[in-house]
């Protein structure tokens, strides 16, 4: 089963060097162990746009879907035969991070 493991961040900065150290160790760790899918970093809210095309013609809106504190920062998706695996991989990556996550199963 997989699993989208996001990062959510209340700061407008980037990881520090060491969390950034600590990311690329567990990454390795997904890697090796046979969890790795993918993993990406976002940039910032305000470098989005919003498309809804559900109306006649497509509107483009600059900046956030949402105006809030917390934003997705990032995400994993990652490999795993159970909940409660991909809760204590989450654990680690959210120490690794030093973020909040949320784990939600990929139908």
């Amino acid at each position: 089963m997989q699993y989208l493991v996001s990062v959510i961040d209340d700061a407008a900065g980037l990881a520090t060097p060491d969390e950034q150290a600590a990311i690329d160790v567990f990454n390795g760790r997904l890697v090796a162990e046979g969890h790795w899918v993918f993993a990406a970093g976002l940039a910032a809210p305000s470098s989005a746009t919003v498309v809804d095309n559900r109306g006649e013609e497509a509107m483009f809106t600059d900046g956030p879907f949402l105006e809030s504190k917390e934003y997705l920062a990032g995400f994993w998706i990652m490999d795993a035969p159970d909940l409660d695996v991909a809760l204590k991989l989450a654990a680690e990556g959210s120490k690794a991070c030093n973020r909040k996550v949320e784990v939600r199963p990929i139908l």
